[in-house]
């Protein structure tokens, strides 16, 4: 295994869902603190040790990551620092490294992504024009921060240092945030998000970016009245690029789409007999779930084995506070396609678990054949959304029926609990939500 990191993770590990998990994990407990008044519990005000924080963050990944080094060692793994480049189908040239050349029969090809910055733009590290990366740092809780983008990145990122006590505000170039979820899954969290966020700017973009010694002066254009605006920090959430470039790719029979992903099939062979691809260098969902799948279909295909990648349900989570989930067909992708389609929901207002929680503003939807009855797709807006998932998951793959959910005991009172509810909606056998009345 040739890394460029001392030690395996890659971006998911040191600059991606990890360390955007254990700060979100904090920012959840401190909106807790806040909630708990009305419940009976007073807390003092926070007092946030930002050196701490930081440290507890690096022992979250240092932790993960020796955990891997261990694990490859016990493998047989040999791990090798430094970049590789290839020469040709067969062999690699290794740049910074204690090696110069591997032979090999098999490659997989797994560099990942990076964050899109800018046109005309470089991130740098100490600038105060940020990637996810350098977000996730904290080099400090800026007083404004200003962020660039609308998708799960800058929810998230937005609710941490809301959360720390930042000013945030967000634009995006679209009408719509988190645009790859069902609007009605968003709508809680954009209700929140908007009590949480100073400014939302919507169909706006950045002109220009002037970085001052102690703030960014940013220039808008679109929809916001004053077009001129300061700000402590930037954090551009655009959107990533594929790790491609000056890899000697051309040497090989690897072929790149015009985005420049690793074209694959569906046992991720790339055009090269000898080489593979998986993870977020061959497109699709930027997931590490995806990708840590996708490995294994690579290794069972070189181990001579016949599998495929054919995932129906690849679990989407947003991590922020509503959480937002879903897999298999979403509603949005049904209209396009123009798919017949039932669809079914149950709000937590309903749910008893959810009240003894104070968490009423979830909802649990469910996407089914009309005509089959068969399970298409899940989706859940709330507390714990990202385990629930998992059976929904389980449901499209296994081609569920609605009556397979809704007869299968689920325990009282969970929030769990909601999945079997609204699949007794779709069959008209729900206690607490009364059926439609047919004309």
């Amino acid at each position: 295994m040739v890394d460029m990191e001392a030690r395996p993770g890659g971006e998911c590990l040191f600059r991606g869902c990890i360390p955007s998990k254990t700060l979100l994990y904090l920012a959840e407990l401190l909106h807790d603190t806040g909630r708990a008044d009305a419940m009976g519990i007073t807390f003092g005000e926070p007092q946030l040790n930002l050196d701490r924080i930081r440290a507890w963050k690096e022992e979250v990944i240092d932790k993960l990551s020796d955990g891997l080094v261990t694990l490859c060692d016990k493998r047989g793994v040999q791990r090798l620092q430094g970049r590789a480049r290839f020469e040709g189908s067969g062999q690699v040239r290794l740049q910074d490294s204690e090696v110069s050349h591997i032979k090999f029969r098999h490659a997989v090809l797994a560099t990942g992504t990076s964050p899109s910055p800018l046109p005309d733009m470089e991130f740098a590290r100490g600038s105060r024009i940020m990637d996810s990366g350098g977000a996730l740092e904290l080099p400090d809780i800026p007083e404004s921060l200003l962020i660039f983008g609308g998708g799960y990145i800058a929810l998230e990122m937005g609710t941490v240092y809301a959360a720390l006590g930042s000013r945030v505000t967000v634009a995006l170039r679209s009408e719509r945030l988190l645009r790859g979820a069902d609007q009605d899954l968003a709508a809680p969290l954009i209700r929140r998000v908007k009590n949480i966020f100073e400014n939302i700017h919507f169909n706006t973009s950045i002109a220009a970016l002037n970085e001052e010694e102690s703030r960014v002066r940013v220039t808008f254009d679109g929809e916001v009245e004053n077009s001129q605006q300061t700000f402590d920090r930037v954090l551009i959430a655009i959107g990533r690029k594929p790790n491609t470039r000056d890899m000697g790719i051309e040497n090989t029979k690897v072929k790149l789409d015009d985005r420049g992903y690793v074209v694959v099939d569906e046992q991720q062979r790339t055009s090269d007999d000898k080489i593979f691809a998986i993870g977020d260098v061959v497109g699709g969902p930027l997931l590490a779930h995806k990708a840590i799948h996708e490995g294994k279909v690579a290794a069972e295909v070189i181990g001579g084995e016949p599998s495929a990648f054919d995932a129906r349900a690849i679990p989407a989570v947003v991590y922020t506070d509503p959480q937002v989930a879903w897999c298999g067909l979403t509603e949005d992708q049904a209209k396009k396609d123009k798919i017949p389609i039932k669809v079914e929901r149950f709000s937590w207002k309903f749910s008893s678990r959810a009240t003894t929680m104070d968490a009423p503003q979830g909802l649990t939807k469910i996407i089914v054949d009309p005509e089959t009855k068969r399970i298409l797709g899940f989706g859940i807006t709330g507390r714990e959304a990202e385990g629930m998932i998992g059976e929904g998951v389980l449901a499209v793959e296994m081609g569920a029926l609605a009556q397979d959910i809704a007869l299968s005991i689920h325990p009282h009172p969970t929030l769990s609990e909601t999945l079997g509810e609204v699949a007794d909606v779709f069959l008209g056998t729900s206690t607490h939500v009364l059926p439609t009345r047919k004309k």
